[in-house]
């Protein structure tokens, strides 16, 4: 354990899937000494390793944040829960599992903007290197890495009935989503091993405990990072019911996430003025893009009553069918406990104008109110389907300069027009996959929102009642050179030597897709920039020790 005079070379806040990679990258070199620090706690709780579980670990204090975000205008004043994981390995620990990437535009956006490094060609073999996929190593895909992918083990009549469906509205089956271009329908590939949740603990930290280098803590809630003039040393954090200093020689990594990274640099001073000011805390170092450029997710949850079939809802409220479950499941690990959330997905254009696929269905042989509330005890499925490019901005902040404050969260879902069209778009598309030919057998009768919901405001009104976060933040430390960049290319703060951010909350724009395994390819990036950077610096100095003749 870590006396009070314990100086590191590499000091990483946040054991979420990219202080995970983070840590297993850094400690390599057995001649770096890595801290790594984790708010929350061990991932021994026994829901986060059933797929399923994600129902228990969601909304549940011992593995989620349970924050909540401002009142949303755009949601009808709702205000929606907002999970994040408390826990190792983060939100990896608490996610639907899904393997995903993006589209290959979404990375050459990046780059056009200036940051030159992140296009396709660039990241594609950052994917590849922590990838360990099913089907070994091909052009798309690698098998060396840790982050275990797989197909998954157990399927429903309805998900096939809606593919067919979809495929009959025109949107093709594929098999993979993740070659660059994800336009089509197909089932998910999800991160699991043999049945069983694969996280970023289990992929990073577990191959690398017994090295004498790193060291993992949890319990340590970061309250900032100390500066000495302008460059990062320390940072200052409560651990054991004590404060401490936890110092680097080389660089302070912050992958708290989109809402623990910008939070930490605020309390630091590093932030917008006028936010600091007001709240009495000295500004260090004025960056007014902290915090801001906040991107989600926004899912509309349309749910459909059906016949002739079994859902997970008969089964779940059912004692012989939980039962049969929790049999099959410790039999050999399948069934529908070892279901992905969302098995089956399709991206799609919501018009012929989009240049690629804006749409993101995630679709589910259940349905429920809200998450953490009882499955619905008829039959249903729920087409869950989100506008993949959001043009709405919103902001996430401290509210005061005590770090066990709940931050304020404003999404600002639904605030650009076009927003609104592409949810309505959204609607119109989902009610034509359902009344195709493939469903009929299954006589689909719309819960949600309601079949008399026809005009384009009633859709609009329709969304704001339905529509809740898929668990996307990203965006609040961006990246870039412009005046409201947060990180530079090489995902140094602007500013500030010695500090960098590596997690989601430096993406320009959000991916069209899940972001966990984005996140990982940034915290892979991240690693080969320092040891890069580190490397040189050695190369430098011992160049200088050299005499001159």
């Amino acid at each position: 354990m870590p006396s009070a005079d314990s100086v590191f070379d590499y000091v990483v806040v946040g054991a979420g899937p990219a202080g995970c990679l983070l840590a297993n990258r850094l400690s390599a070199d057995p001649t770096c000494r890595v801290l790594l620090l984790e708010a929350g706690g061990r991932d021994n709780y026994p829901w986060i390793h059933v797929p399923v579980g994600y129902l228990y670990c969601i909304g549940n204090p011992r593995t989620d944040w349970c924050f909540k975000t401002e009142a949303q205008a755009g949601l009808g004043g709702r205000s929606l829960g907002y999970p994040r994981g408390k826990v190792l390995g983060g939100c990896s620990s608490i996610n639907g599992m899904i393997y995903m990437r993006g589209q290959a535009a979404d990375y050459e956006r990046w780059a056009e903007q200036g940051n030159v490094g992140w296009a396709w060609n660039d990241v594609l073999p950052l994917f590849k290197a922590s990838e360990n996929h099913f089907a070994g190593s091909t052009d798309h895909h690698g098998a060396a890495g840790e982050w275990r992918v797989e197909q998954q083990r157990y399927s429903w009549p309805i998900l096939d009935a809606f593919r067919d469906g979809a495929e009959q509205s025109g949107i093709a089956k594929v098999d993979d989503f993740n070659t660059g271009d994800n336009q089509g329908c197909g089932y998910f590939q999800v991160n699991q091993r043999s049945g069983v949740r694969w996280n970023a603990s289990k992929a990073f930290l577990r191959p690398i405990v017994k090295r004498p280098n790193v060291t993992i803590l949890t319990g340590v809630q970061v309250d900032q990072v100390l500066l000495n003039n302008v460059r990062a040393t320390a940072v200052k954090a409560h651990w054991q019911g004590a404060w401490h200093e936890f110092k680097a020689r080389r660089e302070i990594i912050l992958c708290a996430g989109s809402v623990g990274s910008p939070g930490i640099l605020q309390r630091s001073g590093i932030g917008p003025r006028k936010l600091l000011e007001g709240l009495g805390i000295g500004v260090r170092h004025d960056l007014p893009g902290v915090g801001g450029n906040l991107q989600d997710h926004l899912q509309l949850r349309l749910i459909y009553q059906i016949r002739n079939t079994r859902t997970l809802n008969q089964m779940a409220n059912s004692l012989w069918g939980k039962m049969g479950m929790g049999l099959r499941y410790l039999y050999d690990r399948s069934g529908p406990l070892a279901m992905a959330p969302s098995q089956l997905g399709a991206f799609v254009r919501s018009d012929p104008e989009q240049t690629s696929a804006n749409l993101q269905y995630h679709v589910q042989p259940l349905s429920l109110e809200r998450f953490g509330e009882p499955l619905h005890r008829f039959p249903a499925f729920t087409a869950s389907v989100c506008n993949l490019r959001p043009l709405s901005r919103g902001r996430i902040d401290i509210r005061s300069a005590d770090m066990h404050a709940a931050p304020l969260i404003d999404p600002n879902y639904l605030s650009d027009p076009q927003d609104l069209k592409v949810a309505a778009d959204a609607i119109r598309l989902t009610r034509r996959i359902v009344q195709a030919p493939a469903l009929a057998a299954f006589e689909p009768v719309e819960y949600l929102p309601g079949p008399e919901l026809q005009s384009e405001q009633a859709l609009h009104e329709a969304a704001s009642k339905i529509g809740t976060t898929i668990f996307h933040p990203v965006g609040t430390c961006r990246m870039g050179s412009g005046p409201l960049d947060v990180v530079d290319n090489q995902l140094r703060v602007h500013g500030v030597p010695g500090l960098r951010v590596a997690d989601a909350s430096i993406m320009p724009q959000i991916v069209s897709g899940n972001t966990c395994s984005p996140t990982l390819m940034i915290a892979e990036k991240a690693a080969q920039l320092i040891l890069k950077g580190a490397a040189t610096q050695t190369h430098l100095s011992d160049a200088s020790a050299i005499p001159t003749p």
